[in-house]
């Protein structure tokens, strides 16, 4: 490979990086980017399409760049999907695990897998999904959804009306806020002293705790409506009870789920101003399931919109909610 520090890419082409990489910094617009830690070989780059203007990719001290000379990381966010933008790029790449990344995406989609440094992603219309990360994640959207896997450090995510879905987590803690985007969190067991903060204005939040679970948790909303799986805990206002859970506010007039459950060494906090609020217990550990995989039956927990119902009749999920409880 040439000394150079410096590619412009116009067409399909493979690079290996000889000298070290610490840092990614990644911002294209339209295509996928695909991001993989690894152990073993040097970093490398894999563009197979790419249609506009050419990428520039540099590597200086340690710092892999891969851009649009007119797409700055800084207010990345305030750039909108610009419509006169034509452009696709396809690319993949590989670095080492403790890698810093910092991708930014254009109506693209990005997947970042098996980093443990420091991740930060920023996207404007297109989704991104996290597998197996350890470091610290920080996620902002303006409609893009992010879906997260097994990620082992603080998460942090910011949205306008992009959804957050995390299946089997893990992480230490978990500070969210959207404006109108659904929040869907499905807590692995090992997460024993999770630490959630979720915000939404007319978002729905839907929680699937691990029982037994030890959390003390305080879920409110102002007009939304409130689903509750645990027995330990109280829906303020609630007209039902009993095994199906506690069902508070079917006609949408606000409530709070307040309570602690085990021994307390985990905290969560929901709160939302229309939108429904659900806490859901997370199905029996299926013995022998792959490591990573969701246990039970189910998929994770989808926000839950409960239906008016007679007094007599238990309280049934919409036609569009999964079964959870």
């Amino acid at each position: 490979m040439s000394d150079r520090s410096e590619w412009s890419l116009s067409a399909p082409r493979k690079l290996t990086f000889d000298a070290p990489v610490t840092a990614l910094h990644v911002r294209v617009v339209g295509g996928t980017v695909n991001v993989v830690g690894t152990d073993t070989g040097p970093a490398s780059l894999h563009l197979s399409e790419i249609e506009g203007p050419p990428l520039t990719v540099s590597l200086h001290n340690g710092v892999l760049s891969i851009a649009y000379e007119d797409l700055p990381w800084q207010g990345f966010l305030k750039l909108l999907d610009r419509k006169g933008w034509q452009r696709t790029a396809h690319v993949t790449l590989t670095v080492p695990t403790q890698t810093r990344a910092e991708v930014g995406t254009v109506h693209a989609a990005a997947v970042v897998s098996g980093l443990s440094g420091r991740t930060e992603v920023r996207g404007i219309s297109g989704d991104s999904t996290l597998v197996g990360l350890t470091g610290e994640v920080r996620a902002d959207t303006v409609s893009g959804s992010v879906e997260a896997q097994s990620l082992g450090g603080r998460l942090r995510f910011n949205s306008v009306s992009g959804e957050l879905t995390v299946i089997d987590g893990t992480s230490p803690a978990v500070k969210a806020d959207s404006i109108s985007g659904n929040m869907v969190l499905d807590i692995a067991p090992t997460a024993t002293s999770a630490d959630l903060h979720l915000n939404t204005v007319s978002g729905g939040i839907a929680i699937r705790l691990p029982d037994p679970a030890n959390v003390a948790v305080d879920a409110q909303t102002t007009s939304g409506q409130l689903s509750n799986a645990f027995d330990d805990l109280t829906v303020d206002g609630s007209p039902w009870g009993g095994p199906w859970g506690a069902w508070a506010c079917p006609g949408g007039t606000g409530g709070k789920i307040t309570g602690t459950l085990g021994t307390v060494c985990g905290r969560l906090k929901a709160t939302s101003i229309s939108g429904a609020i659900a806490v859901l217990r997370r199905p029996p550990a299926d013995e022998g399931a792959p490591p990573g995989e969701p246990t039970g039956s189910d998929g994770p927990p989808e926000p839950a919109v409960p239906r008016q119902h007679e007094p007599s009749d238990p309280p049934q999920a919409s036609p569009s909610d999964k079964k959870v409880l």
